[in-house]
């Protein structure tokens, strides 16, 4: 299992949009992927679970995956929460 803690940088959060280009990304994967923030744990392959936790933007979250290919897996959706979810 691998953690990270990632910034939030969408200007408008983690909203609809971004929310289906995380939950897209996170599909390609084996990996079980979630996020925690606050005590809210969201399950990054499901978009209203996403939606749910409510994230800002500026938000600090921890993202978290586990399964086969969780490398690559935190690599990808790290960088792309980071970079705003290309918005």
């Amino acid at each position: 299992m691998l953690q990270e803690k990632v910034t939030v940088h969408n200007p408008s959060g983690l909203h609809l949009r971004p929310a289906g280009i995380l939950c897209k990304e996170a599909m390609k994967f084996k990996s079980q992927i979630t996020f925690q923030i606050g005590n809210t744990t969201a399950n990054a392959k499901s978009v209203l679970s996403v939606l749910g936790a409510g994230v800002k933007c500026g938000d600090h979250i921890q993202l978290i995956c586990d399964g086969p290919d969780e490398a690559a897996a935190m690599e990808k959706i790290s960088q792309l929460i980071s970079t705003g979810l290309t918005e």
